[in-house]
C-alpha cells in the first residue's frame, strides 16, 4: 500500500540539474546527450561518495571531485549547481530508503498501522536514520535558507500534516508539523548527542511524549 501526501509547493531553489542541456540541442540529439549526462552524473556521484567515505563529507569539495574524476571544475558545478547540489544528490539514495519505509513500508511506520503509532515511529525511524549518516546530512543541511525548501523536507512535512489531521489533532496542522520537523532537525540532534551527551534514545523518549502532548487530547 503506497499513499499519495497533501501538495506543497515547489521549492524556490532550481533543482541542481536544471540547465544542464540548455544547449538546444535536436530531437535526434536529445534522447544521446541526456543518456550521457545521466552516465557522467552517476559516475561524478560514485567518486563524490568515495571521497565523502574517505575524507568526510564536511571536506569534500567540487574541486576535489573534479580532480578525482579527471574533469574540469565547471563540469561538476553544471551538473550539481553548487556545493549543495551536491550535498542533496550524495543523500538522494538514503532519503530514499527512509522514504520508501514511511510511505510504503511495513508498521507501525507504514500505512498499515493507526496514524498515532506512525506518528510515534516516525521520529526515531528518522533520528536514527539521519544520525547513521550525519556527516553528509549535516554538510548538506547547512544552508539553513535552503534546507527548509528542499524536496525530503517538503515531503516530510506533507506526512506530518497528513498523519496529524488523520489523528484528529486540533490546531494549526501545517505549524504543528513544523515544529515536529523542528525537534528532528539534524543539527539538534548532533548537538544534543555529542555535545549535551544526550543518548537517541532519551531523545526518541522525547519525541513521543511530544507525539502524545499533541494528539492524546484529541
Amino acid at each position: 500500500m503506497k499513499e499519495s501526501l497533501p501538495p506543497f509547493p515547489a521549492p524556490q531553489d532550481p533543482d541542481p540539474l536544471d540547465g544542464l542541456l540548455n544547449l538546444a540541442p535536436t530531437a535526434t540529439d536529445q534522447p544521446r546527450l541526456r543518456a550521457d549526462a545521466a552516465r557522467n552524473r552517476t559516475r561524478l556521484l560514485e567518486v563524490a561518495a568515495r571521497l565523502a567515505d574517505e575524507c568526510g563529507a564536511a571536506n569534500l569539495t567540487m574541486e576535489a571531485v573534479a580532480t578525482a574524476a579527471e574533469v574540469g571544475k565547471g563540469t561538476v558545478f553544471r551538473r550539481f549547481g553548487d556545493r549543495f547540489g551536491l550535498m542533496v544528490a550524495l543523500l538522494d539514495h538514503q532519503e530514499r530508503e527512509l522514504q520508501a519505509a514511511f510511505l510504503s513500508g511495513p508498521p507501525p511506520l507504514g500505512p498499515d498501522a493507526p496514524p498515532v503509532d506512525r506518528l510515534r515511529a516516525f521520529g526515531p525511524a528518522v533520528m536514527r536514520h539521519e544520525y547513521a549518516h550525519r556527516d553528509l546530512y549535516l554538510a548538506a543541511r547547512a544552508d539553513a535558507t535552503r534546507r527548509h525548501a528542499n524536496p525530503a523536507t517538503q515531503l516530510r512535512l506533507g506526512h506530518l500534516c497528513m498523519l496529524l489531521r488523520r489523528a484528529g489533532t486540533q490546531g494549526d496542522i501545517e505549524l504543528l508539523a513544523q515544529t515536529l520537523l523542528g525537534y528532528l532537525d539534524i543539527n539538534l540532534v548532533d548537538h544534543l548527542v555529542e555535545r549535551r551527551g544526550m543518548s537517541l534514545d532519551r531523545l526518541e523518549r522525547g519525541w513521543g511524549e511530544l507525539v502524545a502532548r499533541l494528539v492524546v487530547a484529541a
